[in-house]
């Protein structure tokens, strides 16, 4: 892997996008399919700095763990208390060997409610002394991802004083904290960020489409992060690395989602009950497939491997060998 500052210039002197950290959706098997088709870079789901310091985490937890062979996965920790912070830096590069480090400062989510995330927004002097520890304690890039501001915005003044901290990089997401995920992602707020500081901003919010994307990038921004747009669809970032808009024939698409369930019981392995469950892909696999809405109420009941192929043998059939169609055919019946 190659590490050091300057991870984020390098991956930005070429065309794509980015995966943007998603709790319950950015591990390692999704961000394997997204690296495969191209995204720039990838970021884990946001980890507990206190966890990783002070709790019981330890190298083999599956949120920052990286798949065998991963590279170019962004870290990404949230935390208010700079020694924790720095702490945690230099156990996450240890332990998963990250090729740049990330803040978290746009999570509106109420457990986290005094212990990071968004509620920096409100104190962003503390964000500054977040970021300065942090870079303290490694020579990997260090970034940081907000929002506009809590209820209002306050998106310049912040990454003015997230770049003057040291910051490589700064991901703006177009919604207060107070907004969440409703209404529109404002990108005439991400674009004066852009075009404040002198570091890379990468825009984020709402972007479900490659002809999206791309018309994101005329704001300014060096980059554009997809988050929910790229649930069960990783083509996205062949398109915007390649310029290959081809939308994938339902079969590639079936062949994938049932990959990305192989990939999910490699990763994890057997659950507590020693069954190697798909239960938490129930929620992506459907979108992998919206043109085949009859798909969907087999796919969100599976347990296993073999009730996602069972539920997509009737798109998987046709790329089988013929014995193998007639025994996937008998057991769909």
């Amino acid at each position: 892997m190659i590490c050091g500052p300057g991870f984020y210039a390098r991956r930005l002197a070429r065309p794509g996008a980015v995966l943007a950290p998603m709790a319950g959706y950015s591990d390692a098997p999704m961000r394997q399919l997204a690296a495969e088709q191209g995204a720039l870079w990838t970021v884990s789901e946001m980890i507990s700095a206190r966890g990783l310091v002070l709790g019981g985490d330890s190298e083999n937890l599956t949120l920052g763990r990286p798949y065998p062979g991963e590279v170019g996965r962004v870290v990404q920790l949230f935390g208010a208390e700079p020694d924790v912070l720095a702490q945690a830096v230099a156990r996450a590069e240890s332990w998963f060997a990250p090729a740049a480090l990330d803040l978290n400062m746009g999570c509106p989510v109420p457990k986290v409610k005094g212990r990071g995330g968004a509620c920096l927004l409100q104190t962003p002097e503390v964000a500054y002394t977040l970021v300065r520890a942090m870079r303290s304690a490694t020579a990997l890039d260090v970034s940081a991802k907000i929002r506009l501001g809590w209820d209002t915005d306050r998106s310049v003044e912040i990454a003015q004083g997230l770049a003057a901290a040291g910051a490589a990089l700064i991901t703006v997401h177009g919604r207060t904290s107070v907004q969440r995920y409703s209404g529109e992602a404002d990108w005439d707020a991400i674009a004066r960020v852009a075009a404040s500081v002198k570091v890379p901003v990468v825009g984020s919010g709402d972007v479900k489409s490659a002809k999206q994307a791309r018309a994101r990038l005329n704001t300014g921004v060096a980059a554009v992060m997809i988050g929910r747009g790229a649930v069960g669809n990783p083509w996205l970032f062949r398109a915007l690395a390649s310029g290959d808009d081809v939308v994938p024939s339902a079969q590639e698409r079936a062949r994938t989602a049932l990959r990305h369930a192989q990939l999910h019981v490699t990763f994890y392995g057997p659950d507590r009950f020693g069954l190697l469950s798909v239960r938490p892909l129930r929620k992506v696999l459907p979108h992998y497939l919206p043109d085949h809405p009859e798909l969907r109420a087999a796919l969100v009941q599976v347990n296993t491997v073999a009730d996602v192929e069972q539920a997509l043998a009737p798109l998987l059939v046709d790329a089988l060998p013929p014995q193998t169609q007639n025994f996937v055919r008998m057991s769909a019946e």
